[in-house]
Formats: structure tokens, sequence, C-alpha cells
């Protein structure tokens, strides 16, 4: 744990009870005496508090330091994501997150089910706890298009990831990229894009959307 979430982080004393108390003391097993880092991810601020008591229920904690410390990728990548399962998405949404994903959008696309749902709260709730393990200070920001024309309208200089000799390892100005949901993109979507924009990888192997989403977030920002 790099840091843990407390939303009135700032404050000269606080106190720590319910699921705080039992991940720092049962789960993590600090003590009286020991130093924790803590964040309010309002601000980029490493607050630094000093255990002083500890108790079956509560614990007091003493602010003894802050710090600026921003940690986050070198560039921002910001992912159109044709909706899938939301189960599939929950499973690499921590690894995103790891890698420092910027912002997912969630497309309605032709080939999506017309019928999910995205959990926002969930998903908000998933790269917090991935936050607070990889030390990641500022947090993924989700929206939702209803169609991938609208999207465009939004963000107009999108590439889109499709089967293409464009490969993506020779584009290097990649911000926002969009990624389809199983059976890809329909022909009227890809007249949507110039050829220029429409980029693939250099394999003949077929990826999953949930694996072509971290393969290029790998590829652009690690």
């Amino acid at each position: 744990m790099q840091y843990l979430f407390y939303e009135d982080s700032g404050a000269k004393n606080i106190k720590l009870i319910g699921d705080n108390h039992h991940y720092i003391f049962k789960v993590r097993r600090h003590k009286e005496g020991d130093i924790l880092g803590l964040r309010n991810l309002k601000n980029d601020i490493l607050y630094i508090y000093k255990i002083n008591s500890i108790d079956k229920k509560e614990a007091f904690l003493e602010l003894v330091e802050e710090r600026e410390l921003i940690i986050s990728a070198n560039k921002k990548l910001h992912i159109g994501w044709c909706v899938i399962e939301p189960k599939n998405i929950e499973k690499v949404l921590p690894s995103l997150n790891e890698i420092g994903v910027d912002k997912i959008t969630f497309i309605t696309c032709k080939r999506s089910q017309q019928n999910i749902k995205i959990d926002f709260e969930r998903l908000h709730r998933i790269v917090l706890n991935s936050s607070q393990q990889c030390g990641r200070s500022r947090m993924m920001k989700f929206e939702s298009a209803k169609s991938l024309k609208e999207f465009l309208e939004y963000y107009p200089q999108s590439y889109m990831l499709n089967f293409s000799q464009n490969y993506i390892s020779n584009i290097c100005d990649i911000e926002t990229i969009i990624i389809g949901c199983e059976g890809g993109f329909n022909d009227e979507e890809i007249k949507l894009f110039d050829k220029s924009r429409i980029i693939g990888f250099d394999t003949p192997l077929i990826l999953k959307s949930e694996s072509a989403v971290c393969a290029v977030s790998s590829k652009v920002l690690l």
C-alpha cells in the first residue's frame, strides 16, 4: 500500500474506524508509533500521519508532515472503449489504472450489447483500491457516449484500432484511441475515419477487446 485514501486527510488529527481500521491494523498490521501516508485525492498532497493510539474499534492519528507528490504517467491517454461485458472491464481495469490511462469513455457501438449499463460507482471503487496500491495520485476519469458518431463530435482527432498495416508502433501522437467490442466495428463506423487514422498491431493474431485495450495502453504509455 502506497497510501490510504481518507476524505478528511489534511486535518491535524483524524480517527480511523470501520473498514479503514480493519485494513490498517488487521490486514497491514500497523502498530502504534508507525507512520502512514494518506491522500484525499482532491489535491496532489501526500499527508504523513503518526499513529498515536489504537484500540479494537478506532485509532487516532496526528499529522506530522505534508508534501506535494504527483505520481502519474508521463503521457495522457484517453480510451474510447466500445462497451463489453462489465465483468470483463472490471478484470482489466486495475491493470489499465496501473499503466496510467487517464480517461475511459464507454461507447455504445453498433455491435455492443445494447442492454448493458456501466456501474460507474463500482468502477470508481476498483480504481481507488488500485491507486492506493500503485501510488497513483490522480484518479482515472470515466465518461459515456451513446454512439461512435457522438464520441467523434467531441474527440475528432481520435484513432481507431482495427486491422491495418498502419502500425501503432509507428504513431507517436496518440492521445485518444477507440477500441471495439467483440466483433469489432461495422462498415458504417469504419467509414467515419480517414484511413490514416485507422491503426493496427503487427500481428496475425486476433485480440479480445480487453487484451487489445491493455496492449494499446502499454504501447502508448510504457
